[in-house]
This record gives C-alpha cells, sequence and structure tokens, in this order.
C-alpha cells in the first residue's frame, strides 16, 4: 500500500489529522498549502479538493476530507493504534464531540476570521468578530462541563477527539478566550503537548 498524502497549511484544523497520522504510526506525505499564495484556490489543488479548504488525505482508495471523516479513518485504518473505541456506543459518542467541534466549534471561530462566507457588509464582518469571544467561551463551556470527561475526552481511552479538541482549543488566545476559565481543557493542553506524536506534528 502506498502511504497517504495529507495536504494542510499551518494554524489549520488539519493538524488533529497529522497529530493522528503521527498517533498511528501511520507513515504519510505532508504537502504544505500556503494560504497567503491562495495556493488552495489553485486549479491543481480543486481537483483534489473542490471544497479549497484542508484537510484532505490522498488515500490508496481516493481522497477524503472533513476532519471528523479523516480522524474516524485514520483510527480504523490503523486500528493497532487504539485511537478509537472499538464499542459501536462509545464510538457515536466519540463522533458526537467531533462533529460538534467541526459543526458548531469551529464555525464560531470562522466567523471572526471568514465572515465573508456569511455577509458582504464589513459593518456585520465587524459584529460577528465582536461576537466570537462569547461563542467560543460558550462552546468551551460546554465541552468543560460536558463532554472532556478527564484526562482525555472519552476518559481513559485516548483517541483521535483528544487530537481535535488540542487543535481546536489552541485557537482561544487569538479569538480572545482565557483557556485559563476552563480547568480541564486547560490541564488537557498540558497532556497533550507533552505527547511525543503531538510535538512531532508541531514541529
Amino acid at each position: 500500500m502506498s502511504a497517504p498524502t495529507l495536504y494542510l497549511a499551518p494554524g489549520t484544523c488539519a493538524l488533529a489529522v497529522h497529530i493522528a497520522l503521527h498517533e498511528a504510526q501511520a507513515g504519510h506525505e505532508l504537502v504544505r498549502l500556503d494560504f497567503a499564495a491562495q495556493q488552495q484556490r489553485s486549479p491543481e489543488y480543486l481537483a483534489i479538493n473542490p471544497k479549497g479548504r484542508v484537510p484532505a488525505l490522498v488515500t490508496e482508495h481516493g481522497v477524503l476530507t472533513e476532519t471528523p471523516a479523516l480522524l474516524a479513518y485514520v483510527a480504523q485504518r490503523y486500528a493497532q493504534g487504539q485511537l478509537a473505541p472499538l464499542d459501536p456506543f462509545a464510538f457515536a459518542r466519540m463522533q458526537e464531540f467531533n462533529s460538534y467541534l467541526a459543526s458548531t466549534v469551529h464555525v464560531a471561530h470562522a466567523h471572526g476570521r471568514r465572515g465573508s462566507r456569511w455577509a458582504d457588509d464589513p459593518a456585520s464582518h465587524a459584529d460577528m468578530l465582536r461576537k466570537v469571544p462569547q461563542t467560543m467561551a460558550e462552546c468551551f463551556g460546554v465541552i468543560e462541563d460536558h463532554y472532556l470527561q478527564g484526562p482525555w475526552v472519552l476518559g481513559e481511552q485516548y483517541s483521535v477527539a483528544d487530537a481535535y479538541l488540542f487543535t481546536l482549543s489552541g485557537w482561544l488566545r487569538s479569538d480572545g478566550v482565557d483557556v485559563a476559565q476552563f480547568p480541564k481543557v486547560a490541564d488537557h493542553r498540558r497532556r497533550m503537548a507533552e505527547r511525543p506524536a503531538v510535538q512531532r506534528a508541531l514541529a
């Protein structure tokens, strides 16, 4: 089998998939896109991912996009890494959490940087930007109080959900939110930063 190729850009949610590949000890190739140069909108990349976003993972069977799908694929394709529960209910809970990060938390963050997706008026963009600290704090309040079981998202079992949470919690400071108000999330970030796979992905 040929090694998968991960398309990513610095500071994006693709970091979660990169961490997961390292955790699974899965050989892979990396292609870094320069968003400032609009490489994600190039014809070459749009042929891989017509959405013009990252991550995209080119596998032996075809291209996969969307972070929750890629994380589930890595966990199941490289099952020896034990990065997802085998129990169907526990797996669904992991997917519930990952879906919340993708559909709610990431969107709340994007309103501060990608306001043009939702409105044309610059005043609307400014209003969305002002709202980001509140909405992100609300999202992480839900994570702190209802999702993060500790020491990992699913309790004692580490999973790809932890890579995803680490990635998005890394956006809090730039969104005007102090992670210290969420002690469990802050502790999770410390634990993650000590993992060799996380260190390799960040490097």
